[in-house]
């Protein structure tokens, strides 16, 4: 089915590579106009003008940091200018910092978590918040992650509850992968044989494999969509079965 998204207006931030680019691309396939946002201002131009090499002109790109609130004003201006308003948020950008409570940073904490949490809210139809099953289930040496995207899970039902009292129109839910070949498990891989880590995190997984970024780019179109108008401050867990171990 296409044109499921027809008529959408879609923000994407972290676009530049991994889920984000998967999730714009595929929003834009389903007819959503898309403006794609990162601090690596060239990669997200990159993935922009491969969007528009496949058609007419759907998509667009925007250097932005999330955790600095004048970008976020700008990013609502340029959806404004060039899409004629926003109707779809998908908060994608984040980070994964591999530490125990003990090594980690003070200043690395505060990154993670304003990247994953300080994001500013408009009023689109639809905000998407890509959480992780890390929001859900606790590791040792992932303290700042699992606590940020806990937050990012805690947020969305908070914001889906304040929408709703206020009688607007604006459904906000999370979604909640487990490992997705992405750039973000680089830092998981770090120097180690990378074929050897992807095997052993797949055999965490019940159904034996990790995800891809269309995975998670299937699960936002429709979280994006109008089918999933009775469906907010809910979680989607896309995680091979590791949850219901």
């Amino acid at each position: 089915m296409s044109g499921r998204l027809n008529g959408k207006k879609a923000l994407v931030t972290g676009g530049a590579q991994g889920l984000g680019a998967a999730i714009a691309a595929r929003l834009a396939a389903e007819g959503a106009l898309v403006l794609i946002t990162d601090i690596n201002e060239a990669g997200a131009a990159a993935v922009a003008a491969e969007i528009c090499a496949r058609g007419t002109k759907s998509a667009w790109s925007l250097r932005h940091d999330v955790t600095r609130e004048d970008d976020w004003k700008r990013a609502v201006a340029a959806a404004d200018t060039l899409m004629g308003g926003l109707s779809v948020l998908v908060n994608n950008a984040g980070v994964a910092t591999l530490a125990t409570v003990e090594e980690l940073s003070l200043e690395r904490w505060h990154r993670d978590m304003a990247i994953n949490t300080d994001m500013r809210q408009s009023q689109p139809g639809s905000i998407v918040n890509i959480a992780s099953i890390s929001s859900l289930i606790a590791s040792h040496n992932f303290a700042s992650y699992n606590a940020s995207k806990a937050a990012v899970w805690m947020l969305t039902k908070s914001v889906a509850l304040h929408c709703a009292r206020q009688g607007w129109d604006i459904r906000c839910n999370s979604v909640h992968p487990a490992f997705v070949r992405t750039p973000l498990l680089d830092d998981i891989i770090g120097d180690r044989n990378e074929a050897a880590v992807l095997a052993k995190l797949a055999k965490q997984v019940p159904l034996g494999r990790l995800g891809e970024p269309s995975d998670v780019a299937h699960a936002v179109v429709y979280l994006a969509s109008d089918e999933s108008r009775f469906m907010t401050g809910s979680e989607l867990k896309l995680d091979g079965g590791v949850s219901a171990m």
